[in-house]
């Protein structure tokens, strides 16, 4: 699942958001972006978002997610979750009562409660959201 993010001919430039600088039209450097979105490369994947549970973090469907199994999700992660064999991505809450959910971002769609009535594997936690601006 893992793919090789390196763009060799795209010449990377410091944007200002006020005035541009003439100056920085000249600097180059081959745009790695593993150097850039992938911080655990021997756990981390891609996952293609298929669904529109997640709208309101700015994860739609079709985007390309960055998911790292190696990192511990806490509270208010966003996370890619098997659940009896379906993978879903949610963001994990605990409530007031030390219960744990599975939250969309999304009104249209209920909470999972956790409990121990379902097969639950967290398989990592997403890091970046890659899609086009619409």
């Amino acid at each position: 699942m893992r793919n090789n993010l390196v763009v060799n001919k795209i010449k990377l430039i410091n944007a200002a958001a006020g005035f541009p600088s003439p100056a920085e039209n000249y600097i180059e450097e081959k745009l790695d972006l593993n150097k850039y979105l992938i911080k655990n490369k021997e756990s981390s994947f891609f996952v293609r978002v298929s669904g529109d549970s997640m709208i309101n973090v700015g994860i739609f469907d079709n985007d390309i997610l960055i998911v790292d199994r190696s990192l511990t999700p806490t509270k208010q992660s966003i996370v890619l979750v098997s659940i009896d064999g379906e993978l879903v991505i949610k963001r994990l809450v605990k409530d007031r009562s030390s219960n744990y959910y599975l939250k969309s971002e999304n009104n249209n769609y209920p909470n999972i409660q956790l409990n121990s009535n379902t097969d639950t594997i967290i398989w990592g936690v997403v890091t970046y959201v890659i899609h086009n601006l619409r």
